[in-house]
This record gives structure tokens, C-alpha cells and sequence, in this order.
């Protein structure tokens, strides 16, 4: 089971850091490191996107280029965690944020393997 946190209301040009965290750290296929994380939105309206994913080992990322250069991924796996730091943001950003994480790479939303609940980003102009 994923579980996000630190989502919430900030005001543009802020930074807001999310957290997922893998209770109990073992899936069907294995333990957390053995998936590629991301981090997907979805904004009231629009279709999920993805935002940002990563390696199994951390040794390669993508991002949306909406987000490029503002947005970090990044996980530790004897945590089994995965963060995205988010900077510059904008209203735009307002979503409700969910962490997944896949097998396979490139990750798509449609092989994610398991999905977080969500946590909904706030950005007021």
C-alpha cells in the first residue's frame, strides 16, 4: 500500500515537498526497490498526467516538461520512500498528486502496478 503525504495549500513561488511511503515495502513482484516510482496529478477536469517518475535504482528520472527544472524526484529504498520536491510553484500545479509505482519503464499510467490515495496540492495566485 502506498501512502502520500505533505500535500496542502501554499501560494505561488512557494515549494512543497510530497512523500510516499510503501507500507509494509513488499508488492506482488518483490520489495520497493524493485519498481520504478513516479508521481501522476490530476487536476479537477483533466485526465491524469504523469508528472515525474524514476528507476528502479534511482539512476535515471523523467519529468513532464511543465514541471522540468521545478519538480525533483527522487526515493530511498532502505526507507522505502519516494519524494517529489516541488519549487516555483504555480497555479497551474493545483492537482491531487498520487504516487505509483510500475515494473516496467517508461512508467505509464496504464502499467502502474499499485496506486497511492492521493493528496491534493493547493497553488493560490
Amino acid at each position: 500500500q502506498l501512502v502520500e503525504s505533505g500535500g496542502g495549500t501554499v501560494q505561488a513561488g512557494d515549494s512543497l515537498r510530497l512523500y510516499c511511503t510503501v507500507s509494509g515495502g513488499t508488492f506482488i513482484g518483490g520489495t520497493f526497490k524493485h519498481y520504478c516510482a513516479a508521481w501522476f496529478r490530476q487536476a479537477p477536469g483533466k485526465e491524469r498526467e504523469l508528472v515525474a517518475a524514476i528507476t528502479w535504482s534511482g539512476g535515471g528520472s523523467s519529468y513532464a516538461d511543465s514541471v522540468k527544472g521545478r519538480f525533483t524526484i527522487s526515493r530511498d529504498d532502505d526507507k522505502n520512500t519516494t519524494s517529489l520536491q516541488m519549487n516555483s510553484l504555480n497555479p497551474e500545479d493545483t492537482a491531487v498528486y498520487y504516487c505509483a509505482v510500475d515494473n516496467g519503464w517508461p512508467v505509464r499510467s496504464d502499467t502502474v502496478d499499485a496506486w497511492g490515495q492521493g493528496t491534493l496540492v493547493t497553488v493560490s495566485s
